[in-house]
């Protein structure tokens, strides 16, 4: 779904598929990072000004997730003598293929977005304004694959929402086989589980 959100163009997705990219996405600051730049390009300065830590140590991160391929130069702009360089993602969406190599191994471990959800929403728990459910579906894998195409497009129409609100909303959604969860025994008349 495109949108004028960000002020830049990028793709719409781009697979991690190296241990580089994993790492450099599994940082909580760099994560921040990418989702600031959601809204618009912005500056080193401008960011650490955001996250409220040393622009020496935004710098770094924003150098790790441009070498990973997540972050480019989308603009210059000259002021006085020195060249001011605007950061933007490369795509809207970033994803780690489920069960994929990269060249010479396993990828490293994405880092859990629920852990990340359940620290930010916390607030907004005890405040009475968390919006949640669960529910668990015995399906197959088919039927989990079609559903999280389903999933995916609400991230995407997420994603390209205009940056016009005065708070930050987050969203989480997942996926996840329970191994070890109660279902009923089979019923007498068709032997199938209900």
């Amino acid at each position: 779904m495109p949108s004028n959100t960000p002020d830049y163009d990028l793709d719409e997705t781009i697979e991690l598929t190296t241990a580089a990219q994993v790492r450099a996405i599994s940082d909580p600051l760099r994560t921040t990072i990418l989702g600031l730049l959601h809204e618009r390009a912005a500056t080193v300065t401008e960011l650490a000004a955001a996250v409220k830590r040393p622009k020496s140590t935004v710098a770094h991160h924003v150098a790790v997730l441009a070498k990973a391929g997540l972050l480019r130069v989308v603009r210059t702009r000259k002021v006085r003598a020195i060249e001011e360089r605007y950061y933007g993602r490369t795509a809207r969406m970033f994803f780690v293929g489920l069960g994929r190599q990269a060249a010479g191994g396993a990828l490293p471990p994405d880092f859990n977005d629920f852990e990340v959800a359940a620290r930010e929403s916390a607030a907004a728990y005890e405040l009475g304004r968390l919006r949640q459910f669960i529910r668990r579906a015995r399906i197959s894998e088919e039927q989990v694959a079609e559903f999280w195409e389903r999933i995916e497009q609400l991230i995407h129409e997420f994603d390209g929402l205009p940056r016009t609100g005065e708070t930050v909303h987050g969203f989480a959604v997942g996926v996840y086989p329970i191994p070890d969860y109660p279902t009923l025994p089979p019923t007498p008349e068709t032997g199938e589980q209900s």
